[in-house]
């Protein structure tokens, strides 16, 4: 049997939304097999949606690195942003060498990112979501509308198109907040759509919000992955950046999204932008708040 540091960190938590749960699984070598990661996480299903697993830091030329592996109940993830907000704020705001320097790069299966320390005029970190790529898109809106089961609502004023900024992204514009908090997809008839179109995550959006102080509302739904609907995501609102970028109907300064389908108390999402490696990338931040602190026995 090993032994195992683990925390479940809810992460994207503010005053009045409970976040996103991650669990993190802090290792001391890499010992653990790929298997031993995957039942790890198909035994915590329910409590999270997905599992990451930290490797000890190193340094290479003045860099501390972190490598991370991501695992929902159903499969290895490339990259998940709420887990990595979760660990990396916890990382960064418990360790005094870490907590006094300006950003870390975790090293992850999309490419080497750029965490920006903020715990200490914002209580946030800001991650740096993966080069965006943009894909064709193929499928009609009537597929679409099938599948997510709504009506004529997706707007035709805006574009729908699939993006990676992390995971690969079928974004979809709807026409009121109303429709968009009304969403109400069949887990099993979304997850063969997603799987027929190489599709990981659907993201839906509305201009329309409860809080003048937010800009957009989503939600993400993710069956793929083991569950409908996440609550409050990372990789998701990266590609929506990427794509309010692409459309020009973003500056790129801070920007505030609801997500989910709470229409009152909605998670929030920050994005913002910052030249990283001589090109504009999107960069998407929160806290986090550690919820249970333990060992997992694996």
């Amino acid at each position: 049997m090993k032994e195992l540091k683990f925390k479940k960190i809810d992460a994207f938590t503010n005053s009045t939304s409970s976040g996103n749960p991650a669990g993190c699984i802090y290792l001391d070598d890499d010992s653990l097999t790929p298997a031993e990661m995957q039942s790890a996480a198909k035994e915590l299903k329910g409590f999270v949606n997905e599992v990451v697993f930290i490797y000890p830091g190193t340094s290479f030329d003045g860099q501390d690195i972190f490598s991370l592996k991501y695992y929902s109940s159903e499969r290895e993830v490339d990259f998940c942003g709420h887990a990595t907000i979760a660990c990396m704020y916890d990382l960064i705001k418990n360790d005094k060498k870490l907590i006094s320097k300006p950003y870390v790069t975790i090293r992850t299966a999309k490419a080497d990112l750029k965490v920006f320390n903020e715990i200490n005029n914002s209580d946030s970190v800001y991650i740096t979501a993966p080069p965006p790529v943009y894909l064709n898109c193929n499928i009609s809106r009537s597929e679409i509308r099938r599948n997510l089961n709504i009506a004529d609502q997706v707007d035709d004023n805006f574009e729908v198109t699939v993006i990676d900024g992390g995971l690969r992204t079928l974004i979809v514009p709807v026409k009121s907040l109303d429709v968009c908090i009304s969403i109400k997809p069949d887990i099993s008839v979304l997850k063969d759509f997603c799987a027929g179109n190489e599709i990981d995550i659907v993201l839906v959006f509305t201009g329309e919000v409860n809080d003048f102080a937010s800009g957009f509302r989503t939600r993400v739904f993710a069956p793929l992955f083991g569950y409908l609907e996440d609550p409050a995501t990372g990789s998701g609102n990266a590609a929506f950046g990427y794509y309010l970028l692409k459309n020009l109907m973003w500056n790129g300064d801070i920007l505030s999204i609801e997500q989910g389908p709470d229409k009152a108390d909605p998670n929030i999402v920050k994005l913002k932008t910052a030249e990283v490696d001589n090109e504009k990338r999107v960069l998407f931040g929160g806290r986090a708040t550690v919820k249970i602190e333990g060992k997992y026995f694996l």
